[in-house]
């Protein structure tokens, strides 16, 4: 069963999810979004719809026991000196989350990594590895 059929996205959603894309690629700060599953509905939808522009406030907002999809903009000046804004999915997947959560959000991420056009999905599990993502960024591009 592919996850076109269980999980969707509102009209609303994926234009702001577009909006987001176009307006953090000239950014110069980070800019992150956290999105959920919906249980009820199994709609894929921002959690409040704030825009952290720092790792530690975003870290501070993620619940300790679920995961979560955060969209990511983060620019940075890599070792050759050209600016790049990497534009990621952060997949944040706590050891402690439980096996049902786990499994919803394992059988969302690609749909999610398509509608949202992100170049790439980096697992997350804990506050540190949100707070240390520049370092992440900067080995993998």
């Amino acid at each position: 069963m592919s996850s076109e059929r269980l999980y969707a996205f509102s009209p609303e959603t994926k234009e702001r999810l577009r909006k987001f894309r176009l307006g953090t690629s000239r950014a110069k700060e980070p800019q992150a979004l956290i999105y959920i599953v919906d249980t009820k509905s199994q709609e894929i939808r921002a959690e409040d719809g704030e825009v952290y522009t720092k790792m530690e406030d975003l870290a501070d907002e993620l619940p300790e026991s679920s995961p979560r999809f955060i969209l990511l903009s983060y620019p940075l000046t890599l070792g050759s000196g050209r600016l790049s804004v990497p534009y990621v999915l952060l997949y944040y997947l706590p050891e402690n989350c439980n096996p049902t959560q786990r499994m919803m959000y394992a059988g969302a991420v690609e749909l999610m990594r398509n509608t949202a056009e992100v170049n790439r999905v980096i697992e997350v599990e804990s506050d540190e590895d949100i707070i240390s993502i520049e370092s992440k960024l900067q080995s993998e591009d």
